[in-house]
């Protein structure tokens, strides 16, 4: 399949200067129009976008999701406005009126760029350096596509990244991987104009970014002249041509052109005002109306738009080909992109569950491994935890020198691994799980926040989910942590409480297309319990529980009976699908924080305070989870219950 520079002559000086000045004063209009957002980071950066646009991205705005389309992802998500003047004068779905309506409620172009809400965002960006996670993500997805469909692979991934992405950890976490992996189809720009919305970016970093990225084993560059279109596209040649990932550093002007701002944070983040705008459009010879498109850019656009349709049109055909040639791959391929479940999973599930205890981790292991033997594009990994967290499912893993395997070795960058994720997930074709020890879903939670903002169905497998965790001690117990993921809206929190329920879980999970889950899984071996009691019948008091306390419940469930009390015990595999019975008393039990509990059941029995180091039954019962001590709990309840 060709490039871009093969396929369409190059636009001419005149055309390229005309365009980056679109770009930026669009911007500036559109902040302007808002009276709110960041003009900077577009004035500045401008020409590289229009660089690579125009000369390197394949792409085809008629079908933004072209599964074979080059990615890009502008990391440096505060700069939006620089996103959608591109979209719009290449002919997306993304008029004027949009652009009038920059910031507005119910407009498509909203602060930073959000996935699903505007056609051509590969991903939501904002929070600084996951965009370019992301991009590793998507990245990777592709390596891994085309060591399955090399016949109907061929894409790049690019991003545009600022300062602030750079100085964010999570940087340090993908990047650090993406030289490991060799991901040389992934060529990132840094908009290098050494601003922050403090000042200057050496107030508080002396980093050698150029030195720091060739570390990690990637291609470097820097172009001393972000105003030079044909210099950046010169960088751009050259790190396709390089096996490694690339960094191209595009020193920068923030605000470029605005007089008295030009190169300060005063351009950072704030409209730069009509005489100001004004006088910028007049340096720069700009006589048009506010968001006005030469015609002579928007006809080297509509020129280039339809290059890549022609693109588009070459790939259907090869998939055609493909097609014929490999039904079953081909098919395989649509199912996996369209996010369609293989018609086994149900039976494949079934048979997993067992009699004998062992942990929840374990009986997601035992799913996992018959998953995969139905679902090719089930991928994923762990933070360097496989075999504690049962994600140890024997499939290879994924190497620079082959990447067909299905097992990431994500390392330990949980923050990285997550963010990663999601890129694999907004790719396509792959349906991706990553897992952790749940008290480190800490260091992870601002990427699967933005992946339920996204409605990607990543799947997060969280191990040793209690105090139960023991000898580790109070610093790996996690306590809030299930609390804490049960309020990020979207997110699908399921804790099992043994084979069967975990069986079910992995199918919710899997089942889910518009969001995230998290399945919480316990350390200790847990027994098989046994199905629910009849949910109709009226009874005196009714204890839900989930996970490793379920069993504890129905011990004192019938220590209760034995004292002529109607109970019930309800597992709650999912507490936001928990109905409290309005005729009983309620009492819930969980090994964690009691804070969601209260207000929903009458009694709430957990831990709200951090564990301590011991073997795990003692670290439990020295907490209170023990038969004896919750029946006391409840008796006591009952006796200040009036009527109970």
């Amino acid at each position: 399949m060709t490039e871009l520079l093969q396929r369409s002559a190059a636009p001419s000086v005149e055309t390229d200067r005309l365009a980056v000045d679109t770009l930026r004063f669009l911007a500036v209009d559109m902040v302007q129009a808002a009276n709110s957002g960041h003009p900077g980071m577009p004035m500045g950066a401008a020409p590289m976008a229009w660089a690579l646009w125009s000369r390197h991205l394949r792409h085809d705005p008629s079908a933004p999701d072209w599964a074979d389309r080059d990615r890009f992802v502008l990391s440096a998500g505060h700069g939006s406005a620089l996103l959608y003047g591109l979209l719009h004068i290449f002919g997306y779905d993304l008029p004027e009126a949009e652009l009038r309506a920059f910031r507005q409620l119910g407009s498509r172009t909203p602060g930073h760029p959000e996935f699903g809400h505007t056609a051509g965002v590969e991903c939501t960006t904002g929070p600084l350096g996951q965009g370019l996670a992301m991009a590793v993500g998507m990245a990777l997805a592709e390596r891994m596509t085309h060591a399955r469909y090399p016949e109907i692979t061929d894409h790049r991934t690019y991003a545009i990244v600022g300062d602030g992405c750079l100085m964010e950890g999570v940087s340090h976490e993908a990047a650090s991987l993406a030289g490991h992996l060799g991901l040389g189809r992934l060529v990132v720009l840094w908009d290098d104009n050494s601003i922050t919305i403090d000042g200057s970016v050496d107030r508080s970093c002396s980093d050698d970014q150029v030195a720091r990225f060739a570390a990690y084993g990637w291609h470097t560059q820097t172009v001393r002249d972000g105003t030079d279109v044909d210099a950046i596209d010169a960088a751009i040649a050259r790190a396709k041509a390089d096996s490694r990932p690339s960094l191209i550093a595009v020193r920068t002007m923030i605000g470029h052109g605005a007089p008295g701002v030009a190169g300060t944070s005063k351009a950072h983040g704030s409209p730069l005002g009509e005489e100001l705008a004004a006088e910028a459009k007049r340096l720069a010879g700009w006589e048009h109306p506010p968001f006005s498109v030469p015609e002579s850019v928007r006809a080297a656009c509509d020129a280039l738009a339809s290059a890549g349709a022609r693109e588009h049109d070459a790939w259907q055909a090869a998939y055609a080909a493909f097609e014929a040639s490999a039904p079953h791959q081909a098919a395989e391929f649509r199912r996996s992109h369209d996010r369609r479940l293989p018609d086994a999973l149900v039976e494949t599930l079934s048979a997993v569950p067992g009699e004998a205890p062992r942990a929840t981790r374990q009986s997601s292991q035992a799913c996992l491994k018959a998953l995969t033997t139905v679902m090719p594009e089930l991928i994923g990994g762990s933070a360097d935890l496989a075999g504690s967290t049962g994600t140890a499912t024997g499939g290879a893993v994924v190497t620079r020198d082959d990447y067909s395997g299905s097992t990431i070795a994500f390392g330990i960058r949980e923050f990285g691994m997550a963010a990663i994720m999601n890129g694999l997930s907004l790719h396509g074709g792959f349906r991706v799980y990553g897992s952790t020890f749940l008290v480190f879903a800490d260091y992870l939670r601002p990427a699967l926040r933005l992946a339920a903002l996204m409605r990607q169905p990543v799947i997060h497998v969280l191990t040793h989910d209690s105090i139960a965790v023991g000898e580790d001690g109070p610093t790996h117990q996690p306590v809030e942590q299930i609390e804490s993921l049960r309020v990020i809206p979207g997110l699908q929190v399921l804790r099992p409480a043994d084979d069967a329920e975990t069986a079910r879980a992995w199918q919710l999970a899997l089942e889910r297309t518009d969001g995230p889950t998290a399945l919480i899984l316990s350390r200790q071996t847990l027994p098989q319990t046994a199905p629910p009691a009849d949910e109709h019948s009226p009874v005196a008091v009714e204890i839900v529980a989930t996970g490793s306390e379920v069993a504890l419940a129905a011990e004192v469930a019938d220590a209760l009976t034995a004292e002529g009390h109607s109970v019930r015990v309800v597992s709650a595999l999912d507490r936001s699908a928990y109905v409290p019975d309005p005729l009983a008393i309620t009492v819930s039990l969980e090994a964690g924080s009691t804070m969601g509990w209260k207000g929903l059941v009458d009694l709430a029995i957990g831990i709200d305070e951090f564990g301590t180091c011991g073997p795990g039954d003692q670290v439990m019962a020295h907490h209170g989870f023990t038969g004896t001590a919750v029946l006391g709990r409840i008796r006591e309840y009952l006796q200040q219950s009036p009527g109970a």
